[in-house]
């Protein structure tokens, strides 16, 4: 079963950065404006952050491996439109359609190993979870830059979308034979209103983060910014009273008691944050500013997959010495890493060997590993499997809206700096600069983790 539903976390990461790689190719053959382009990669974020939550809870509601391959149907089909866009406003409405299969298809993963997996079991299918995320975020500017260097069938940049649709048959074909459907116990219905308010609210967090540094931040973003804490309140408050009345509230406040849940949720918005602009601003270095191609930009990736990779695959043994102390520990050595890349890069500038950030790119995936395989693991044990679907879209909410408020941030940081100076050697200081911003996200992680609860003493044998 697990590969079978892992296929779906691939997918879905690997779509939030192959896209960087055939922006360029995309915009010279659809003839794109800069406001296409821009959404053709923030519509699917926007999309996927707005969803997850309802996601889950329709999972929760109608069956977990229902909405599963309703959602790999859809992620299919919306890929296969992307791939065979005419224009650039289609391909911007097929990555917003591919935004919303994959909220509906990604909650179900965590809530199914959550509820089919017990014990040791459970632990080793949430690293598989991290592993499998991992690989797709590091590897996906490799493997869009390969498809668009091999040019298959002359289909340049579709590829990139087009190889969604024979994965994603493939899980259409075995997923009924060996996923087990699953729903909450009892009663219960859907939250319409909850769904709008927490929608509205994502929505005005995610678009003027996504879209603010690009326009120069108009007046409708800090509008946006300034909604989006009251609507969240007001969902907030909403879910309050009817879980109250016992009448089935979207996300129940039930689980933000269980601390583990809460600081797993904290953990995952600063790690975030600090990742996903980790990646944009190394991808700019390299591209923009060393004047790498897409294909060797991502090879430069490779070190960091490596090292990810390697580490991954000694998870069990890390976390049988550490325990939940493994996530303190891979953000501190996050931290050493981003170190070194800032000397390295203090070294090469943007005409040295970039071979001086394979030491810190092998350092920084060991790191990454050693948080992400676990946090999962530690952000859920204990949810009330009723609540299954609802808890992991609430965590992967975390994860998106972590990435958005983290770009925002970096952004103004790298492009001011970038602003401020000439040629390609600005690059260099703005990614030095984006260091001092990402240094504590990763320290902040490592703080984070103490929150956790002590998990409870063994008896004592005689």
């Amino acid at each position: 079963m697990l590969p079978i539903i892992l296929i779906g976390t691939f997918v879905i990461t690997l779509d939030v950065f192959i896209v960087n790689v055939a922006i360029p190719a995309t915009q010279r053959d659809l003839h794109a404006g800069s406001s296409a382009v821009e959404f053709i990669v923030a519509g699917y974020a926007l999309a996927y952050a707005a969803g997850l939550i309802t996601g889950g809870r329709l999972g929760d509601l109608y069956g977990r491996r229902r909405m599963f391959l309703i959602g790999v149907a859809l992620f299919t089909l919306s890929s296969a439109w992307a791939g065979s866009a005419p224009t650039a406003g289609q391909l911007v409405a097929a990555r917003v359609a591919q935004g919303l299969a994959s909220a509906l298809m990604g909650p179900q993963v965590l809530a199914i190993i959550g509820t089919v997996y017990s014990g040791p079991a459970r632990i080793r299918a949430f690293n598989a979870f991290g592993l499998t995320m991992g690989l797709a975020g590091v590897f996906g500017q490799l493997i869009g830059g390969v498809l668009i260097h091999l040019d298959i069938a002359g289909l340049s940049w579709r590829t990139c979308f087009l190889v969604n649709v024979p994965i994603g048959i493939a899980a259409l074909v075995f997923a009924p034979r060996v996923v087990p459907e699953s729903k909450a116990q009892g009663k219960s219905r859907l939250d319409p209103l909850g769904m709008l308010l927490v929608s509205a609210g994502l929505v005005a967090v995610v678009l003027p983060l996504a879209e603010g540094q690009q326009k120069g931040w108009p007046e409708w973003t800090w509008v946006c910014l300034a909604v989006s804490p009251v609507l969240l309140a007001l969902f907030a408050l909403y879910q309050r009273r009817l879980a109250a009345a016992d009448r089935g509230p979207l996300v129940n406040p039930a689980l933000f008691r269980q601390r583990s849940f809460t600081v797993g949720v904290s953990t995952a918005l600063v790690y975030y944050s600090g990742m996903a602009s980790f990646f944009l601003v190394l991808a700019l270095y390299l591209q923009q500013g060393c004047g790498l191609s897409a294909l060797d930009s991502g090879l430069v990736f490779l070190p960091l997959g490596v090292g990810f990779l390697g580490v991954s695959l000694t998870a069990k043994q890390i976390a049988a010495v550490l325990g939940r102390q493994t996530l303190a520990v891979g953000a501190l050595v996050l931290t050493a890493s981003l170190i070194g890349l800032y000397a390295a890069v203090e070294h090469i500038g943007t005409h040295g060997e970039v071979a001086w950030l394979v030491p810190g790119l092998l350092v920084g995936g060991a790191g990454m590993a050693m948080v992400m395989a676990p946090l999962a693991t530690v952000a859920l044990a204990g949810t009330d499997p009723r609540y299954a679907g609802a808890a992991s879209g609430v965590l992967s909410t975390a994860n998106q809206v972590g990435g958005a408020i983290g770009v925002a941030l970096v952004g103004v940081v790298f492009y001011h700096v970038l602003g401020n100076g000439t040629g390609p050697d600005a690059y260099a200081d703005a990614f030095r600069a984006s260091v001092y911003l990402l240094v504590p996200f990763a320290l902040g992680v490592a703080a984070l983790v103490q929150l956790f609860p002590r998990p409870p003493k063994k008896a004592p044998t005689s």
